[in-house]
Parts: structure tokens; C-alpha cells; sequence
């Protein structure tokens, strides 16, 4: 303080450097620049060369022109990217909806062997994909498969068809093995965020009169909804970079006849080659760059315009 005046210096504090979140943080840094960040920047670099005279040479967006405008290439892209729509929407039309469905019912109060059937239910997802391909392939063989039989005992033997076998019906029976597989994830989910809603609510809900499914519909929905977002864009995600049970289940071929094909698939025989077909490195990674191109449009959809819409009617 001087003397003339009574005002007081004002020291700042400088609050210390915390290094050690930076080091504990630089090993998963490493890895995750060593395992993903560095291999999509040299997908994206090498979708943009291409082999001249046994050299590689820039070739800008001439990679991307042949895939979208080369009669060959082009319908084997857009045949692959619209049998991965379709297997995508039938996981948010089924996988999901049916999650949110036994989420809803694992949250009943006093329900009995609530911990049985969340194991029963989860432990498909533990299990490896060449497990449940072969499995199911096993059942659904019209040979020596036990689903013709199990239709028989019930009367329902006309039914059966080799589902696996043929072009309109392949792609839908892979997508419904598949969500037998996964639809563990959404469940635990929803039901993780059913628990987290604040008791108060819900005996506020009880003193309204709102109880049971009116109860679920009114009440809890609109909470869990953030958490539905999520999970869509996982399904997304997830769903986009499918490919190892279609090439368990269908071979890399995808067939019959390319209707089982996504876009994982295309980009395996593409980048690696199969049987007498060559692997094209740049091709694949034009593929490649293209896939992530899609999925990050999706996701930046999801944050910047569908998020930001469900914080405005969250209350």
C-alpha cells in the first residue's frame, strides 16, 4: 500500500502449469495418432495419386471422377452404398426400437431375474463375429441347418427358404443376424440412461396419475431422447464401417450376385484384391476417403443441427 493513497497493488496469481495431464495423456495420444490419425491422412493422400509408368503421380480428384463416372466402377459404388442404407435403416428400424422396447421392460420395478435376462440379452455382443456368421449359417442351411426343423415342429416348414441363398432375401437375413448380435448395446444403454432419471420425476409422474407404458410414453421418452441420438449415430457409424460379418457370412464377394455387397466389402476387394482381381491401392483408398466422408457428414449432422434442436426441447 502507498503512502499516498490507500490503494492496494493487485498481485496476479499465475496458477501453475499442470504438465502432468499432458503426460499422462501422451501415450494414448501416440497411440490413437500411430492407429487412426495417421493412417486416414495417408488414405486421404493416396486417393489423390495414382500409378503412371510404375510411379506414383498426383492425380487430384481423377480417382473420384472414375469411381462416380466409370460404368464398371460406378455401379458397383452405388450398388454397395444402397445395400448400406438399407442395411443401416433396417438397424434403426429394427435393432433399435426393439432395444428401447426390453430397456423399457429390464426398468420395471420388482421385475424378477432382472440381472438373468440383461446377461441373456447382452452376451450375443461378446461373442465374435466368425462365431455368430458360422452359427448362423449353420441354422439357416436349407441342407443340414435346424431351422427348417424348427419351423416343422410349430407347422410352419413352408415358410423356410434359403434365405442366405438368395438375392432379395440375403441382404435383410444378414442385417437381422446382425442386430441379434448388437442389439445388447442399445439396450444397456437406454436402460442406463432409464435409471439415471431422477426419482422425483417419477413419483411426481405417480402422483399425476401418469403410470405404466403412459408413464414410459409422457414421461421418461423425452428424457432418454439424448440418448437415442447417440445411439443412432453410433448405428451410423458403426453400421458404414460394417464388414465382418457380411464376409463371414457371404464371403468378400458379398453374394448372391453382389446383394449382400456394402461398402466395407467393396473396399476389401478393391484394396486388397480377391481371387484374379488385382488390388488397387489408390482405388481402394478413394473408396476409403469417400466412406469417411459420408460417416463425417453424418455425424456433423447429428451435432450441429439435430443436437442442437433436442437442447432446445429438452426440459
Amino acid at each position: 500500500m502507498s503512502e499516498t493513497d490507500n490503494t492496494v497493488d493487485i498481485v496476479p496469481i499465475r496458477r501453475p502449469v499442470r504438465w502432468h495431464i499432458f503426460v499422462f495423456m501422451l501415450p494414448a495420444l501416440i497411440v490413437y495418432s500411430a492407429v487412426m490419425v495417421l493412417p486416414l491422412i495417408e488414405t486421404l493422400r493416396l486417393s489423390l495419386y495414382n500409378t503412371v509408368d510404375g510411379q506414383p503421380a498426383f492425380v487430384g480428384l481423377a480417382n473420384f471422377k472414375v469411381l462416380f463416372g466409370d460404368a464398371r466402377w460406378a455401379r458397383d459404388f452405388w450398388n454397395a452404398l444402397v445395400n448400406n442404407l438399407i442395411f443401416f435403416a433396417i438397424h434403426m428400424c429394427v435393432q433399435n426400437p426393439i432395444g428401447v422396447a426390453l430397456a423399457a421392460l429390464l426398468s420395471v420395478p420388482k421385475l424378477r431375474g432382472v440381472a438373468f435376462y440383461r446377461t441373456a440379452m447382452f452376451l450375443p455382443t461378446l461373442l465374435s463375429f466368425v462365431i455368430v456368421g458360422f452359427i448362423w449359417k449353420l441354422i439357416l442351411s436349407p441342407i443340414w441347418g435346424v431351422a427348417p426343423w424348427m419351423l416343422d415342429l410349430i407347422g410352419l416348414k413352408f415358410l423356410f427358404a434359403p434365405w442366405l441363398g438368395k438375392s432379395g432375401s440375403a441382404l435383410i437375413a444378414v442385417s437381422l443376424i446382425s442386430n441379434w448380435q448388437y442389439i445388447g448395446i442399445p439396450m444397456m444403454l437406454i436402460y442406463a440412461a432409464l435409471l439415471s432419471i431422477p426419482e422425483e420425476v417419477i413419483e411426481a409422474a405417480e402422483c399425476d396419475g401418469i403410470t405404466g407404458w403412459a408413464q414410459f410414453w409422457k414421461i421418461k421418452l423425452p428424457l432418454i431422447l439424448p440418448a437415442i441420438g447417440i445411439i443412432s449415430i453410433l448405428t451410423f457409424v458403426g453400421n458404414f464401417n460394417a464388414f465382418d460379418l457380411v464376409y463371414t457370412v457371404q464371403g468378400a464377394l458379398a453374394g448372391p450376385d453382389m446383394s449382400t455387397d456394402i461398402l466395407g466389402t467393396l473396399l476389401y476387394r478393391t484394396f486388397f484384391g480377391f481371387q484374379l482381381q488385382l488390388g488397387d491401392r489408390s482405388m481402394g483408398a478413394t473408396i476409403a476417403t469417400v466412406m469417411f466422408l459420408i460417416i463425417l457428414a453424418g455425424v456433423s449432422l447429428y451435432l450441429f443441427v439435430i443436437q442442437r434442436r433436442m437442447r432446445r426441447y429438452q426440459f
